[in-house]
């Protein structure tokens, strides 16, 4: 379980570093790549709001909630390195 959350909040550094050097070269770049960022922005929200609930629940769906934001987290990396790539 602790290796679980070591690896969660290590790839949850990764993803706020990445989140922040695209934050800097979308405001820059064209305005397609805004309006992705922006729903980029709605899942990182999405992701912070089910990391805490995690944090807060010591009941046993706070798995189910680790693993949906595991999932989150993986599918944000997905779109943040297709957005680098573009830029």
């Amino acid at each position: 379980m602790a290796e679980s959350k070591t690896f969660l909040a290590e790839e949850i550094d990764r993803l706020r570093e990445l989140r922040d050097e695209l934050r800097v070269q979308a405001e820059l770049g064209r305005a397609e790549l805004r309006d992705r960022w922006q729903e980029l922005e709605k899942s990182w929200h999405q992701l912070e709001g089910r990391l805490k609930l995690a944090r807060d629940s010591a009941r046993a769906d706070s798995q189910n909630v680790r693993e949906a934001a595991r999932l989150l987290a993986s599918e944000l990396r997905e779109s943040y390195e297709h957005l680098r790539k573009r830029l």
